[in-house]
């Protein structure tokens, strides 16, 4: 089809999408190696993820300013819009999930948070009053099935690491709701929207403003050290982790994650997002020698399926609504896609 028909725009926007996915949960997953070095020192894990949000917010901040050239009256209307995003796209799943490790394993923890995934496919079939259709169920499967084994949630139970507890899996539900308005937030696209860059700058602002009253009023522990971290056999400066967790893991990946959800719907992005699991294993393999466990790798291929099959059902969609309406691009970045 020529590039130029109103129908190949949904396809470039898919193209453009899923890498902007790929980006976002690679750049997300990069951040547990990264963090770990600095916990290794003597971090808590409020100081890694504030030093990553206030960095990142920092970098983006000449960028955002630019980005919003000629939006200044979107600001006026839309500052409520960054304050939710910044509270509960950016901060409560980072803090939520900081406080759920307190209590459980790290790989329960994870796999709580991860149910934001669910939640988007509830949401979206709410707002759509309709039931997700067999094959985005059959997704939800095999993702979830995965993501188990990705985390060796079979492992942890057997050797009697995995502890349950109420307030534990409190905090991992906030964690996943958290997660599930990332991506709903983020893949909300009409005229009346905040450019990516400034939502994501925003955002990081604000959650900025947050993690820094939590830790001035102890209830988020912030210690910090200067002291070298090893990384893939290396003594590294400090600063260097610091520099990845701000400029990749965050920046990089909150404004990828937003394109990526505009450009894909809530459900496909979030799905993608599962990516971020797999990549933080590949990321403990190479730079901690963490490695990766055959049931691991086993659940990395059902997660892959899973995302498959949800992405075929969207183009199989958006192929049926461009036939219903002939000459009509289909709007895959809206909440209500996927």
């Amino acid at each position: 089809m020529p590039a130029s028909t109103p129908a190949s725009a949904p396809a470039r926007h898919g193209s453009a999408g899923l890498v902007a996915a790929l980006v976002a949960a690679a750049a997300f997953g990069s951040s547990g190696a990264f963090a770990k070095s600095l916990l290794e020192t003597g971090w808590t894990p409020g100081s890694a993820v504030f030093v990553r949000i206030a960095g990142a917010a920092a970098l983006l901040l000449v960028p955002t300013v630019l980005a919003m050239r000629g939006h200044w009256h979107l600001l006026r209307r839309g500052w409520p819009q960054v304050l939710v995003y910044g509270g509960s796209a950016v901060a409560l799943p980072q803090a939520a999930y900081f406080f759920a490790v307190q209590h459980l394993s790290v790989g329960v923890a994870l796999l709580l948070e991860y149910l934001g995934l669910l939640l988007v496919v509830a949401w979206v079939s709410l707002s759509q009053r309709r039931l997700p259709s067999r094959a985005t169920q059959l997704g939800v499967v095999l993702a979830v099935a995965g993501l188990v084994l990705v985390l060796d949630l079979p492992g942890l139970l057997t050797s009697g690491e995995a502890s349950f507890s109420l307030v534990g899996l409190g905090w991992g539900l906030l964690a996943a709701v958290g997660l599930a308005s990332f991506f709903v937030l983020s893949s909300a696209s009409h005229e009346a929207s905040l450019p990516p860059l400034a939502l994501a700058g925003g955002g990081l602002l604000a959650a900025t403003a947050l993690f820094a009253v939590l830790g001035l009023t102890g209830l988020l522990p912030m210690s910090f050290s200067t002291a070298d971290v090893a990384l893939a056999g290396a003594s590294l400066p400090w600063w260097v982790p610091v520099l990845e967790l701000a400029a990749v893991a965050a920046a990089t990946a909150y404004v990828a994650g937003i394109w990526a959800a505009r450009w894909l719907g809530a459900t496909v992005a979030s799905f993608l997002g599962l990516g971020e699991v797999l990549f933080a294993v590949l990321f403990a393999w190479v730079l901690l020698a963490e490695l990766p466990k055959v049931v691991q790798l086993a659940g990395g291929a059902l997660v892959l399926g899973g995302v498959v099959v949800v992405r075929l059902e969207q183009v199989r969609a958006d192929a049926r609504s461009a036939t219903s309406v002939p000459g009509a691009p289909t709007e895959p970045g809206h909440v209500l896609a996927g």
